[in-house]
């Protein structure tokens, strides 16, 4: 009996104390978790945390949940913290952790191995160093590893190996050096393993195979590896994304690669691999981007490439291969780029493949194709690049080469071309890279036409055969910039314009009869040589051309001021009939200024028109916050924006000539993409600026204009503009100007849909550091006023960098900056920052009508997207200058490295 007391006694002892411990363990933990995030409060010292003592849970980033209601959830990427974070090592519920994107440096803190519940793990894009903690590879729940951007050193641990439920290993962009190891095969539920841009050598492992049922993402570039690509890594015929550029690898490439039916992207550049492309490729229907450049690769291209019905980019350049371009890849009607220079190709240009409807890139350079150039060479209408130079072609260049309307680049150096410069080749206005006749045999005068190619900066028609003087119209090339004429049989004057006399001597030497700056030989200006007759007529056009001006100006101010005292007359006679003296206009009418900046277009506008132009509400079309904007059509076809200025404190009557000189002064900026005033008509508090009209209205326009019309996927025009728009505001910084309304409302379009940043005079107008407006009045449109204005009352360089970033973020989301879809209080800024909270990853918050067009889009938008978040950045001190941002986005153009 006794010994039964006592059991039942120490069971009920062993109850309670369990009881308790499940009553005091939630308990703890809540003090625990109360604890750490009180001191991680003051360590981080993050903006938007309520104050110390209030519920943590509803701290921003933050997430309880559980019974316990202790954190399972912190999340503050892109915050520009820094400090210590060793708190968060008591966080022992905690399953996701993002601090990515932050100032953390200094070691991998080792704590985290002891955060046993961790699911999801992101320190990248910091500025942490030394080797990975071997205490990670406690964190057997991982999922997600991401330690990518850092500066991170030594080998990969060997204790990962213990990590069997990882999904995602990310440890792309750091120091690291060594093997990759055997266990990243042994884990069976990888699929996303990414560690370029490292110092990784060795072998591929070949036991990657073990995992291939589930590997899609392999991303191993930039390293030092060599040997074979495995070709177990092809067996399961999972894999989505294969990158292995820039290696040292060798051997072929194996035909399992066929296996593979979802294959996307795979680039190979940059190796030593050799042998033929396997046919097998042609089972692959979903393959966009092959990049096997670079390499040692011969035999044939293979037609089974036709195929790949999804191809976007082919680049093959700098191998070995021989034969002809195959007729059948001339069905690929998605084949945007096709690079194949620096072979042995022969045949002649391949026709077919000029009929691929979205081709915008051919590159046949330095090969051994011949034959002519076909007449119908520009039936594409989207052809950008035609790179055909250092080949055998013969024949003359066919007068269809001006239907190449889109041409940005033209190559036709070192062939055997015969015949003239066809005058056609004037029609190519959007040439602006290079024009290159080089080393042909072409002959005759070279074409006046020339002179239309504005935009173009380098030419080169050295080494041919062409004879006559220089064409003086070439002076409207005014974006040239390298220049070679050398070795041909030009004679006279060399024009006079600032990229020939700049050019060095041997750009105009071999041609005995030329003569003028920069050439040695002097020019007989003697009165009977046909250059100083030139001459006269042209100084007796410009003596005309100014007196006709002069009187012009002089008539236009007269109807000016005529106008204007006619409607303040008729203003008057209404308000007396009214009986309403408050209204009466002052007796005596200021006088009107009006000034056109542009010489040749004096006779053409007609001031008249300008301003009864503004005086109809159907001419309206539309305005920022600081201005409306009428159609104004000149009686000589020219077509005006004419600007009516909201004059905030009576600006315009009271600074009226600094005004002038401001306007004078931009309308001299020589910045592409500025909309620079070309005139201007001030009366009393009115002022009307005058400016081109631009046909293709504003990037607003262009976003969000085509309601119940077909969506164009138009990646390259929107990411070009966003280049414009950046190196115009970058232009005004440097000249210490501050625009006061970047949107997209304010970034108009030419014909060409080049970026033309407007309102730039506003900037100075309306300066409210000179003391001529408030700040009240000047903020800017709403959605794009970056968060410091409404506390430091004033306009800076990096509120125009955050209003930039928001218009890169429209161009990526086609997403208004403010509109209901996004949610209650939510701008897009908010919507994009948050997104990680909603568990989305960047590809959801970009337009996916843009994003899975190609995977070269695809690279291009993340990289922008990483530009405008750091453009957007809640802290001003942290965001980028705008030269910086140039440069970035410059690179996303440019560069399609992942």
């Amino acid at each position: 009996m006794r010994t039964t007391m006592t059991f039942l006694l120490s069971w009920c002892s062993s109850l309670v104390a369990a009881i308790l411990v499940l009553r005091i363990c939630p308990v703890r933990a809540q003090l625990a978790d109360q604890q750490a995030m009180a001191v991680l409060h003051d360590a981080l010292s993050v903006p938007d945390w309520g104050p110390r003592d209030s519920d943590y849970c509803s701290w921003r980033g933050v997430t309880c949940g559980g019974p316990n209601g202790t954190v399972e959830v912190l999340l503050l990427p892109h915050r520009g913290l820094s400090g210590n974070i060793s708190p968060i090592s008591e966080l022992r519920s905690l399953k996701k952790l993002d601090l990515c994107a932050n100032s953390f440096h200094g070691l991998l803190p080792p704590f985290f191995g002891k955060l046993t519940e961790l699911e999801y793990l992101d320190m990248s894009m910091n500025k942490l160093s030394g080797p990975i903690p071997l205490s990670l590879g406690a964190l057997r729940s991982l999922r997600s590893l991401n330690l990518s951007n850092n500066l991170l050193s030594g080998e990969i641990p060997g204790e990962f190996g213990n990590l069997g439920g990882l999904q995602e290993l990310h440890i792309s962009g750091n120091n690291l050096s060594g093997f990759i190891p055997r266990w990243v095969g042994d884990l069976p539920y990888l699929r996303v393993f990414s560690a370029y841009e490292n110092n990784l050598e060795g072998r591929i492992p070949e036991n990657l195979g073990s995992v291939s049922q589930l590997l899609q993402v392999l991303n191993l570039h930039s390293n030092r590896l060599t040997g074979p690509i495995p070709e177990s890594i092809f067996a399961g015929g999972r894999l989505e994304v294969l990158v292995l550029t820039l290696n040292e690898l060798e051997g072929s490439l194996p035909p399992s690669i066929g296996n593979c039916s979802g294959l996307s992207n795979l680039r190979i550049g940059n190796n030593r691999l050799a042998g033929a492309i396997p046919a097998t490729i042609g089972d692959i229907q979903s393959l966009t981007y092959f990049e096997a450049d670079n390499n040692n690769f011969s035999g044939e291209i293979i037609p089974e490439f036709s195929r790949c019905s999804n191809l976007t980019l082919l680049n093959l350049a700098s191998n070995r291969f021989t034969g002809d371009v195959p007729a059948e890849l001339g069905a690929l009607k998605n084949l945007q780029e096709f690079i194949a220079s620096g072979n042995s190709l022969t045949g002649g240009v391949p026709r077919p493949l000029l009929q691929c409807r979205s081709l915008s890139k051919l590159d046949l350079n330095g090969n051994r194709l011949s034959g002519s150039l076909p007449d119908d060479l520009c039936n594409t209408s989207r052809l950008q690049f035609l790179l055909l130079g250092d080949n055998s072609i013969t024949g003359e260049i066919p007068r269809e080469i001006g239907d190449c309307v889109k041409l940005l680049e033209l190559q036709l150096g070192g062939n055997h071309l015969t015949g003239n410069v066809p005058p056609e080749i004037g029609s190519l206005r959007n040439l602006q890279i290079a024009l290159n006749l080089s080393f042909n045999q072409l002959e005759g005068p070279l074409p006046k036409e020339m002179g239309r190619l504005d935009k173009l900066v380098s030419l080169d028609i050295s080494d041919n055969r062409l004879t006559g003087r220089i064409p003086p119209e070439l002076i409207g090339m005014l974006s040239l910039i390298d220049v070679d004429f050398s070795n041909n049989q030009f004679t006279g004057q060399i024009p006079i314009f600032a990229p020939f006399q700049k050019s060095p001597l041997s750009s105009f030497s071999g041609n005995e009869g030329l003569c003028g700056d920069p050439s040695n030989l002097s020019c007989d200006i003697s009165a009977g040589s046909g250059a100083a007759a030139a001459h006269r007529k042209v100084s007796s056009k410009m003596a005309l051309a100014v007196i006709g001006s002069g009187l012009t100006a002089f008539t236009m101010v007269t109807l000016v001021v005529l106008l204007f005292m006619l409607r303040e007359r008729q203003e008057m006679a209404a308000a007396i009939a009214a009986g309403d003296v408050k209204k009466v206009p002052p007796a005596a009418a200021a006088a009107a200024a009006t000034g056109v900046f542009v010489e040749h277009l004096k006779q053409a506008v007609d001031l008249d028109c300008v301003v009864r132009a503004t005086m109809k509400d159907e001419n309206k079309l539309g305005g920022g916050a600081f201005s409306t904007v009428y159609r104004a059509v000149m009686p000589s076809g020219l077509t005006l924006a004419v600007k009516r200025l909201k004059s905030v404190d009576g600006t315009v009557a009271r600074h009226r000539n600094r005004m002038i000189r401001e306007l004078e002064r931009f309308s001299s900026l020589a910045q592409p993409n500025l909309l620079r005033p070309i005139g201007f008509v001030i009366h009393e508090d009115v002022a009307l600026l005058l400016h081109h009209h631009t046909p293709e209205g504003t990037l607003a326009q262009l976003l969000y204009g085509r309601a119940g019309g077909e969506f164009l996927p138009d990646w390259p025009r929107r990411l070009r503009i966003a280049a414009g728009a950046a190196e115009g505001l970058a232009y005004l910084h440097q000249a210490s100007i501050v625009h006061l309304d970047i949107s997209s409302c304010n970034i108009f379009l030419d014909a060409d849909h080049n970026a033309l940043l407007g309102e730039i005079e506003i900037s100075k107008l309306l300066d409210p550091s000179k003391g001529t407006a408030s700040i009240s009045a000047v903020a800017g449109s709403f959605g794009y006023i970056p968060p410091e204005y409404a506390y430091t009352m004033q306009v800076t360089a990096a509120g125009n960098v955050y209003s930039y970033g928001v218009v890169l973020l429209e161009m990526l989301t086609s997403r208004a900056p403010v509109e209901e879809s996004l949610g209650e209080g939510m701008d897009l800024v908010k919507w994009v920052r948050s997104a990680a909270e909603r568990g989305e990853m960047p590809e959801q918050i970009m337009d996916p009508r843009l994003s899975a067009v190609s995977f070269a889009w695809r690279r291009q938008m993340l990289a922008v997207l990483r530009v405008a978040m750091l453009c957007t950045d809640p802290t001003p001190a942290t965001r980028p200058r705008m030269k910086a941002v140039v440069q970035m986005v410059l690179q996303a153009q440019k560069d399609s490295t992942p």
